[in-house]
């Protein structure tokens, strides 16, 4: 059974820095991508980040592009999302999923059906 393990939520100021980390078990995710999603208070789950495990194309919201970079480190089967310029609307729930299928460049995997595994996800409070 693959495991995601996430790290780094913390409690920070507004316009505060964190960096989030999601190491997985091995390298099922290698043919698909990795992902951050969040869910905020009251809120659905929405995707934040997303990262092809080959070639290292990725996706962002629009709320968070330009403040927020996802990364990986291929020989740690680790992805990582360094958030800038934290607002109160991002403190949520960050979770990490991993997707296992083939990630067909013309179609950008958005949704949660889209990923097969998910970590417990890590708080991350912004206070105004």
């Amino acid at each position: 059974q693959v495991q995601l393990l996430e790290s780094g939520g913390g409690l920070v100021e507004t316009g505060d820095s964190l960096t989030l980390t999601c190491e997985a078990s091995d390298r099922t995710f290698s043919r698909g991508g990795m992902a951050w999603f969040r869910r905020g208070p009251g809120k659905e789950r929405e995707l934040v980040a997303t990262i092809r495990w080959s070639g290292g194309n990725t996706y962002y919201a629009s709320s968070v592009k330009g403040r927020f970079t996802i990364s990986r480190d291929n020989t740690k089967n680790t992805i990582y999302l360094q958030m800038n310029s934290l607002k109160p609307e991002d403190a949520a729930i960050y979770y990490c999923a991993g997707k296992t299928r083939y990630w067909m460049l013309s179609d950008v995997p958005t949704k949660e059906d889209d990923y097969d595994y998910w970590g417990q996800g890590t708080q991350v409070t912004v206070a105004s």
